[in-house]
């Protein structure tokens, strides 16, 4: 029967560059691209929007 090690130091610290580097490109990257993006689509839907129906307010 094959027991299991338990992880050491050595083996701990190439995860922990793995988890900074994720962290890293997950909050410098990827959430301003998706910020921007939802934004932006919103916008353009609003735009599309106002195209069809014309700009809020009253009809007068």
């Amino acid at each position: 029967m094959l027991k299991k090690s338990h992880p050491t130091a050595v083996e701990k610290a190439p995860r922990k560059r793995q988890e900074l580097g994720l962290f890293l490109f997950i909050v410098v990257l990827l959430f301003p691209i998706l910020a921007v993006a939802v934004v932006g689509g919103y916008g353009f839907s609003v735009w599309i929007f106002q195209m069809f129906t014309g700009p809020p307010g009253s009809p007068l």
